[in-house]
């Protein structure tokens, strides 16, 4: 546990980041999931530029590599190219 002041606020703020950022990658993988069970070219391209944001989001946000982001981005627009 920590005993200095400055020591308590880096572990409430590490605590409250780390929170955040599980909200993040929870809603991340939920949007991609849904690119990946979109049943119709349609619903899959509306899908996937919502992921695409938050894909872009995470990167920016260095929740994901920036290769990682656009290496997801890439196999999910293949993926939607494949369904209309």
């Amino acid at each position: 546990m920590p005993n200095s002041r400055s020591a308590k606020k880096r572990l409430r703020q590490s605590e409250n980041r780390n929170e955040r950022n599980r909200q993040r990658r929870s809603q991340l993988r939920n949007a991609v999931r849904q690119v990946r069970e979109a049943a119709s070219a349609e619903d899959g391209l509306q899908a996937y530029q919502s992921a695409e944001r938050l894909l872009d989001r995470a990167a920016q946000k260095h929740l994901l590599h920036p290769n990682a982001a656009a290496r997801t981005k890439s196999r999910l627009r293949k993926h939607v190219a494949t369904l209309g």
